[in-house]
């Protein structure tokens, strides 16, 4: 077992990072609206977003907050897509006093959204994310990443696209980029946000646009400002006007692409390299990795990326997570209170308790879920299992009060398919094809089912409250459950009773510990092994 900082709470790990500039003169993005408020509907890709949100704007101002119901028929819409974009915007919101964020589930379409709040929301579905990139050391990627599959077969029948999209290794932008981009695209489109945010007022009997401070202060949901207060504001305002001015003064485009990804990296724009929460955890290969609340003290985010035949503790409260990049691996997540992300990758188990959950462009995964909302399978995803949570730690419990996950809720089987292709990367998509709905994901079969057991590596009596998986099983798994440890004890019994000399007892348990270290081996569970031994 592995505790050595592997991780880091630096957002940029690359080797030479940006210099902290003064951050009087600077805001920077939020980046979990960007990371974890995109959604593949083509319906909320609008030919020309500025008019398009205007108009809504107009048609729901009477309502100020905004249920599922009025939104489906404002966008025309379906009721579930309109449900996943409150829950979604309620876990990307900046203020946890908003009344959707509070809510509880049944509580949401009572609560509302702001309205400020969900044309911001709908406005950043024209984001266009960076590509990714590829791994510097080409060697040690194919070392872990098999270069034959189940799916080689199928995958030769796709399109030359699709073939590249879904068996390329893709490595995620470093922070620095990502910010940069995020950045490039609400300079580029300030204008229309702050025009979307503004109340038309009649002034000497002229129309205008007004942004009241009540207003401004929505801006919180997609830019952070640093920490000089009203210096920083005045000079962030300064520098949008002179954007906005920019803007006015040039040719009117309101369908203008977004800045590249090279102009985004090649820009004179500025990000802050602190490291605002999130921690790293990347290159774990081939050990045993733990990371318990202490260690995270500070972190309200976790990226785990990737990581190869392994097996990853991160058993901490966590208000986001990120699973990206990652192969043949076990990874057991605590209590994630707002949103976990697993993307693009292949046969790992993943263990979590979270309110909600999205899988995009996994193959061969099984995902063992305590999830308050309907977990959102998008993207190219092939051969996924879904099952009920199995597991717990000392400190469960505490953590899953701390972000406000509801023990008495799993919606694990639920899961609700989007779109195969994500209309915010990069790449172009031959036509037609946004309209295939990603692979939904088969139930577990009860009789696989089994309960993870999470080792106790420092000894005695533990912290925590929790004796037990606090997510009430289904009677087919609890059955299976009871099923399995009764033919156990049976066969215990039988091995007692069964009339042996003493040299055919030592045979027969060699035969069976030989058995046993051989399945340890072949299913990777010698690890567990190890972490029990503390080695």
């Amino acid at each position: 077992m592995t505790t050595e900082p592997t991780s880091t709470t630096d957002p940029n790990p690359d080797p030479d990072p940006i210099p902290n500039p003064n951050s009087s003169s600077l805001i920077h993005p939020r980046r979990e609206p960007f990371e974890h408020g995109l959604l593949p509907i083509p319906k909320l890709i609008f030919p020309d977003t500025t008019q398009t949100l205007t108009q809504l704007k107009h048609k729901l101002s009477p309502l100020n907050r905004v249920n599922s119901s009025s939104l489906a028929d404002s966008l025309q819409i379906s009721t579930d897509h309109a449900r996943l974009i409150l829950d979604t915007l309620a876990s990307v919101l900046n203020s946890e006093s908003d009344p959707l964020v509070k809510a509880q589930p049944d509580e949401v379409d009572s609560a509302g959204a702001d309205l400020r709040d969900l044309i911001l929301f709908l406005y950043i579905q024209s984001y266009k994310k960076l590509l990714p990139r590829t791994h510097k050391d080409a060697a040690a990627v194919a070392d872990v990443w098999p270069s034959t599959s189940a799916f080689d077969g199928y995958l030769s029948a796709l399109s030359p696209l699709q073939l590249v999209r879904s068996n390329s290794r893709r490595f995620m932008p470093s922070q620095a980029d990502d910010e940069a981009h995020q950045l490039s695209y609400l300079q580029k489109h300030m204008a229309n946000i702050l025009s979307l945010l503004a109340e038309s007022v009649e002034v000497e009997g002229q129309e205008s646009l007004v942004l009241s401070m009540e207003g401004f202060e929505h801006l919180g949901f997609l830019v952070q400002f640093g920490d000089k207060g009203s210096e920083n504001i005045a000079s962030a305002l300064e520098h949008i006007t002179e954007r906005i001015s920019a803007k006015e003064n040039g040719p009117a485009n309101s369908s203008d692409p977004d800045v590249a990804m090279a102009d985004a990296c090649a820009s004179s724009i500025k990000t802050m390299p602190s490291a605002r929460g999130s921690c790293f955890i990347e290159g774990i290969s081939k050990s045993s990795f733990v990371k318990q609340a202490l260690d995270l003290k500070g972190s309200s985010s976790v990226k785990v990326l990737n990581c190869h035949d392994s097996i990853l503790y991160i058993l901490a409260p966590l208000r986001y997570a990120t699973i990206y990049g990652c192969s043949d691996a076990t990874i057991v997540l605590g209590a994630v209170g707002k949103a976990v992300r697993i993307e693009h990758c292949e046969r790992v188990h993943v263990i979590t308790a979270a309110k909600r959950v999205c899988i995009a462009n996994c193959r061969e995964c099984v995902f063992f879920l305590g999830v308050n909302q309907r977990p959102l399978m998008v993207g190219d995803n092939h051969k996924l299992q879904v099952a009920p949570y199995n597991t717990f730690y000392s400190e469960l419990e505490e953590h899953m009060a701390d972000v406000g996950i509801d023990a008495n809720i799993n919606r694990w089987d639920e899961t609700l398919s989007l779109g195969v292709v994500d209309p915010h990367d990069s790449l172009s998509h031959s036509a037609g094809v946004s309209d295939v709905q990603a692979e939904s994901a088969a139930r577990l079969d009860p009789d696989q089912f089994t309960n993870f057991l999470i080792p106790n590596w420092f000894g005695g009596e533990s912290p925590g409250s929790t004796k037990d998986n606090p997510f009430q099983l289904p009677e087919a798994y609890m059955s299976s459950q009871q099923r399995n440890l009764k033919n156990l004890e049976e066969t215990k019994q039988l091995l007692r009773e069964v009339p042996l000399e003493e040299n055919q007892k030592r045979e027969l348990s060699s035969a069976l510990h030989l058995l046993f270290k051989d399945w340890l081996y072949a299913s990777g569970n010698i690890r567990q092994l190890y972490c029990l031994q503390g080695d």
